[in-house]
């Protein structure tokens, strides 16, 4: 059993037609579709028991007891990062409000049920140059997760969290014990910031290359930084306040957004076969650790032998 897809991006299943906007809607014309379709309406078809929600309101009203199916998209485009959700229109629910209302709703299925969570936004944040963001989804996924552990039988459940790739983001200098992640680097012994050979204060996080420094002040909203002149060079920080939200890490290579990197991700499991994973492990080892708990090729296989039967 499992759940449609929660989350943005409600434009891609919308027809470019500003009739079919929803009631919050940001865009004069909310839908892109050039086919006329509106998956959405045919979804609801397709499954006249299912229920489609698009903000806050209609996500609470869902009743998990006796809800077969749901189909959430909160955003006509990507949701909002964690930080900013209290300016969403409509209302949107959390990370960690999704993840729990799916498990509620498919635990209703004695067979079991298959549930992906992603915490996207962490990715966004990091594109966007601002670790606050990233920061911030981080601790959201991690609500999610101890949400999830608090809510099942962990003997029959198992959990795998792991990420699909690394970002150029550095941890550097030798800051003191207590010092902030998001401020500048103070020494062991010292109260004033460290600086580096150009006499210039540098921060403990930042990125070796993207669109570069930025001071927004305690503006949240990291993709800010893409309608503004791409940063080159270092820039003195004595008087920036980089531990503010709108604060985004100077870069050692200006692009037009951060990229993805080539170290190793963690992965890790608990439950049954959790102890499978562990250390360096090819991407394909994943599915066969879920196949082994779940045995998803000895169900496969039963069923297909029934249908011939049939």
């Amino acid at each position: 059993m499992q759940t449609k897809p929660s989350g943005g991006g409600r434009r891609h299943f919308l027809p470019k037609d500003s009739a079919f906007n929803s009631p919050d809607a940001v865009s004069s014309t909310e839908g892109d579709r050039t086919d006329g379709r509106d998956l959405t309406a045919e979804w609801q078809t397709a499954y006249p028991n299912g229920t489609y929600v698009f903000d806050q309101a209609g996500f609470n009203s869902i009743d998990a007891n006796i809800t077969e199916r749901v189909f959430g998209l909160f955003n006509e485009s990507h949701m909002q990062y964690e930080a900013d959700r209290q300016n969403d229109i409509s209302g949107e629910p959390s990370l960690t409000e999704m993840t729990s209302k799916a498990i509620d709703i498919l635990d209703n299925n004695e067979k079991g049920y298959f549930l992906m969570v992603e915490s996207g936004r962490i990715d966004h944040a990091h594109h966007a140059g601002s670790a606050y963001n990233a920061l911030t989804d981080t601790i959201e996924f991690s609500n999610a997760i101890k949400a999830v552990v608090d809510s099942v039988d962990m003997e029959e459940t198992l959990i795998i969290v792991t990420a699909d790739h690394s970002h150029v983001f550095t941890i550097a200098g030798y800051p003191k014990r207590g010092n902030p992640i998001l401020g500048k680097v103070v020494s062991v012994g010292k109260t004033e910031p460290a600086l580096a050979s150009d006499n210039m204060p540098y921060t403990t996080l930042g990125y070796t290359n993207g669109r570069g420094f930025r001071d927004l002040g305690t503006e949240t909203d990291a993709d800010e930084s893409y309608g503004l002149p791409i940063a080159t060079g270092r820039v003195d920080l004595s008087t920036v306040d980089t531990e503010s939200a709108g604060y985004h890490q100077e870069a050692l290579v200006p692009l037009s957004a951060e990229t993805h990197a080539g170290e190793d991700v963690t992965i890790y499991g608990n439950g049954p076969g959790g102890y499978l994973v562990g250390g360096v492990n090819e991407q394909s080892v994943v599915f066969h650790v879920m196949n082994r708990a779940a045995k998803l090729e000895e169900k496969a296989t039963e069923e297909i032998n029934e249908g011939d039967s049939n």
